[in-house]
C-alpha cells in the first residue's frame, strides 16, 4: 500500500496556516481590486475538490489504498481554499465567497474511467503548479505571493503522490494503463491546439448538466479564468510549454522511453491499443 507512506511524507511537510504564513507583512497598497477578485475565483475553484473527491471514492470504489490517499488530498486542497478565503476575510471581507457560491460547483461528475481520471488530475497538478507559480510573480502583495508559492509546491507534492499511484497502475494492469495515461496525457499537452485552458475544472463532465457542467461554468464570473491566464499573469507560450515538457518528462521516466513531443507520446498510445486489440481468430472469413 502507497498511502501509509505517502501520509508519512506529506504530514512531514504541511504547513500550518497560522505559524507558516506570514499575514503581519500584509501591504495594503500593493493589493489592487483587480488582483483581489482572482483570489476569490481561485478560493472557489479550489473547492471543487469536494465533488473530485466523491467521484474518487465512488470510481475507486474497488481500490482502498488509492481511496485512503484521498483523505490527505481533500484535505490538503480544501485548505488551499480555505487559506484562500482566510487572506480574503483578513484583508477584503466583502470578497469571501458566500456558501451559496462554494455550493454552486459541488454537482456530481459522471462516471469515467479510474485510470484516465488519475492521469487527468495528474496532469492538473502539473498544471496548475505552473499557474500559481506564475500567479506568485504577478501578485505585488506579500502575503498573497508566499500563499500561492506554497499551493504551487503542494500541487507539485500532490503530483508525484498521484505519479506513485499510476506506476502501480502500470504493474497491474500493463499495456490497458499505458494507453490510458497516454490518451490523456497526449490531450492535456496538446493545449495550444485548443480554445480553453486544459485542466480538469475546466472540462465538461456532466451531460445532464451541459453545457453547465464545469466548474469554472459554475463560478460568480464563468469568463474569469481565460481572462486571469492570458491577460493577468500571462501564462504565455512559454510557460505552456514547460507543463508540456512536465508532462512528457514524467511519462518518459514513467514508460521508460524518451518522449520529446506530443507526436511522439500519440505514436506510443498507437503502439498500446495496438497491443490491446483482439487476435484474429485463426480461419476467420
Amino acid at each position: 500500500m502507497l498511502y501509509p507512506e505517502l501520509f508519512k511524507q506529506l504530514e512531514a511537510v504541511r504547513w500550518d496556516m497560522e505559524k507558516d504564513i506570514p499575514w503581519d507583512t500584509f501591504d495594503a497598497s500593493r493589493l489592487s481590486d483587480e488582483q483581489a477578485q482572482t483570489i476569490k475565483m481561485n478560493a472557489i475553484t479550489e473547492w471543487a475538490a469536494l465533488p473530485a473527491t466523491e467521484m474518487f471514492l465512488r470510481d475507486n470504489r474497488d481500490d482502498s489504498d488509492f481511496s485512503a490517499f484521498m483523505s490527505i488530498w481533500f484535505f490538503e486542497e480544501q485548505k488551499h481554499s480555505l487559506v484562500l478565503m482566510e487572506y480574503l476575510r483578513r484583508f477584503r471581507p466583502e470578497l469571501v465567497p458566500t456558501e451559496q457560491e462554494l455550493h454552486d460547483i459541488r454537482f456530481e461528475f459522471d462516471p469515467a474511467p479510474a485510470l484516465e481520471t488519475l492521469m487527468l488530475h495528474f496532469c492538473g497538478e502539473i498544471r496548475l503548479n505552473h499557474w500559481y507559480r506564475r500567479a506568485a510573480e504577478w501578485h505585488t502583495e506579500p502575503v498573497i505571493k508566499h500563499i500561492y508559492t506554497t499551493l504551487s509546491q503542494d500541487e507539485a507534492r500532490h503530483g508525484g503522490a498521484y505519479l506513485r499511484y499510476m506506476k502501480r497502475a502500470i504493474g497491474r494492469f500493463g499495456a490497458e494503463a499505458k494507453t490510458a495515461f497516454a490518451k490523456v496525457g497526449v490531450l492535456m499537452a496538446s493545449a495550444r491546439r485548443t480554445a480553453q485552458a486544459l485542466h480538469p475544472t475546466n472540462l465538461h463532465v456532466s451531460k445532464a448538466l451541459f453545457p453547465n457542467d464545469t466548474i469554472q461554468s459554475r463560478l460568480p464570473d464563468p469568463e474569469w479564468l481565460e481572462h486571469w491566464l492570458d491577460k493577468q499573469i500571462n501564462f504565455d507560450a512559454t510557460w505552456e510549454s514547460k507543463v508540456v515538457e512536465r508532462i512528457l518528462h514524467n511519462l518518459s521516466l514513467l514508460f521508460g522511453r524518451s518522449f520529446q513531443s506530443v507526436q511522439e507520446l500519440n505514436r506510443f498510445r498507437k503502439e498500446q491499443m495496438a497491443s490491446l486489440a483482439p487476435l484474429p481468430v485463426s480461419g476467420a472469413v
